[in-house]
């Protein structure tokens, strides 16, 4: 059966207001709400929907442009594309996360924006473009029966689901999974003493904790940019994953991304791992916490040196970032983290300290062709 097509399907750039009390945020805060309506259909919570405050602030981030189409029906925003371009590395590179009501979707919306949004990103000269589909957990059972498997590393989407189909249509190819897990906090006091026992009998007094939140200690911070470089220098390198190990880090790039993050309003609380016999740092973990939603964070970047892998430095940092996050933001109630399908380490890690399955994001590529310019 064909989709029936929502009538006069109107599409603009959205204008980013100066504040939210400003007389001309009223589309805005329309367009977010609809971005919170399709996680609510999504995951059955708004926990990953962006609060307005939170929004406005990416709008500041140095390192990518953001820009946001609309589609209007009878004058109501009814889907949204949110267009990230990366100023600093990537520079082929537009990433979409298109959003469309439930009730308007299959009519021929999504693929407007989409359409709008291809052309925008060509206009800016960017011709591999990202976006992403959502599957809980509950509809990977649903369709257990029919797999789509990307290009690159394991995992599988629901291939009867109405993203993937219309992902297929629009003509994107699935390069690879991510598998997205959630944690309730805080963490029990006795798994905690447990697992703590565990990775100290592993590391048997070899390492020492290092912790701090915001800013990077001076004392440590090349020993961090070094880790940085090293840890992606060991990402799998058929793993076709546009993340940022083309850039070289220094102690110089790690203070501008620090001073970003606190412009943002955004915390960050660290614990790294030093070996005792060298003196150097060989694994950090990281977690977000946002500047106006201090009851869900973001795991972010888990890393260890392949030398000292075996020693379970992954699960000594992480439970302790953990502990230190529950202290010093005690209104954090769930941590959200998203890992490849195959990094069975982190995994089992990460399910030894309570995360749980909640589904998986699939990573989408079209490549467009570029414009060509004649010359007089």
């Amino acid at each position: 059966m064909m989709p029936r097509m929502a009538k006069d399907v109107k599409i603009e750039q959205l204008w980013i207001p100066d504040s939210l009390e400003a007389p001309d945020a009223a589309d805005f805060l329309a367009a977010l709400e609809v971005g919170r309506k399709v996680r609510m259909a999504t995951w059955g919570s708004d926990d990953l929907a962006y609060g307005p405050l939170e929004k406005l602030l990416e709008f500041e981030d140095p390192y990518e442009r953001q820009l946001i189409l609309v589609a209007k029906v009878d004058g109501e925003i009814v889907g949204t594309v949110d267009i990230a371009l990366p100023l600093t590395d990537h520079l082929d590179l537009a990433e979409f996360t298109l959003d469309i009501l439930p009730e308007f979707q299959r009519q021929g919306v999504g693929r407007r924006l989409l359409e709008a949004a291809e052309q925008l990103a060509r206009g800016e000269g960017r011709t591999m473009i990202l976006v992403d589909t959502n599957h809980p957990g509950a509809s990977l059972d649903e369709f257990e029966q029919a797999l789509l498997v990307p290009g690159t590393g394991p995992g599988f989407v629901p291939l009867d689901s109405r993203e993937v189909e219309f992902a297929q249509k629009t003509g994107y190819t699935l390069q690879h999974i991510e598998q997205f897990s959630a944690c309730i906090l805080p963490l029990d006091s006795k798994l905690v003493a447990d697992l703590q026992a565990e990775a100290d009998d592993a590391n048997n007094g070899r390492y020492r904790l290092h912790h701090w939140t915001d800013r990077c200690p001076d004392r440590w911070l090349e020993a961090v940019a070094v880790l940085e470089n090293q840890a992606g220098a060991d990402v799998d390198p058929d793993l076709d994953v546009p993340v940022e190990q083309d850039l070289v880090f220094d102690g110089g790039i790690l203070r501008e991304a620090e001073d970003v993050a606190i412009a943002q309003g955004r915390r960050t609380v660290v614990t790294a791992v030093e070996h005792l016999a060298s003196g150097t740092l060989v694994g950090l973990t990281t977690i977000t916490v946002l500047a106006h939603r201090a009851d869900v964070v973001f795991q972010d970047d888990t890393l260890v040196l392949q030398e000292h892998r075996g020693n379970k430095l992954g699960l000594l940092i992480k439970v302790s970032n953990m502990e230190r996050l529950t202290e010093q933001f005690p209104d954090a109630r769930v941590i959200y983290t998203w890992n490849a399908p195959d990094n069975r380490y982190l995994l089992t890690v990460n399910q030894q300290l309570g995360f749980r399955i909640a589904g998986v994001t699939g990573i989408w590529q079209k490549e467009l062709p570029k414009l060509h310019t004649s010359t007089s």
